[in-house]
């Protein structure tokens, strides 16, 4: 839990503050690497704490496989599931195809192209993304705790 919180804390500096200061698509990529990587640390813990409890027969080794188990053990939770959807598409991130508009202005906005759909990536979207994360790090806890 440790560990899921110094990432929460280091990707909310990059949304409130460095983002505030720079206005750059680089702070953007960053930030949702951040939450990538948060994302991650908090599958492998959850997956290890079902495996114990004995809710899931293995643990999935690939990402593909740690996200469909996820899917099944939070389907009642919707909030868990939309994040599932988010972390497809920070897993991907790089290697997508990017547009880069308003840098350096106050819309900033990185737009995205994600299984042919646009994602425009700015401050508002930002926020929700960090809407969900706070529900999800809150179920995360309540899941290692229990």
């Amino acid at each position: 839990m440790e560990e899921i919180i110094q990432e929460k804390i280091s990707a909310d500096h990059l949304l409130y503050v460095s983002l505030k200061y720079t206005k750059t698509c680089d702070v953007i990529l960053n930030l949702i690497l951040r939450w990538r990587k948060m994302i991650e640390t908090s599958l492998d813990e959850i997956l290890k704490k079902a495996k114990k409890k004995k809710k899931i027969p293995s643990m999935p080794s690939n990402p593909i496989g740690k996200i469909e188990t996820m899917k099944k053990l939070f389907k009642k939770d919707k909030n868990f599931l939309e994040v599932m959807e988010m972390y497809e598409m920070f897993r991907k991130i790089e290697d997508l195809r990017k547009e880069r508009i308003g840098e350096f202005r106050k819309n900033v906005t990185l737009k995205v192209f994600y299984r042919g759909e646009e994602v425009n990536v700015n401050l508002e979207q930002l926020k929700i993304y960090a809407e969900k994360l706070e529900k999800f790090i809150s179920t995360t806890k309540q899941f290692l705790l229990s």
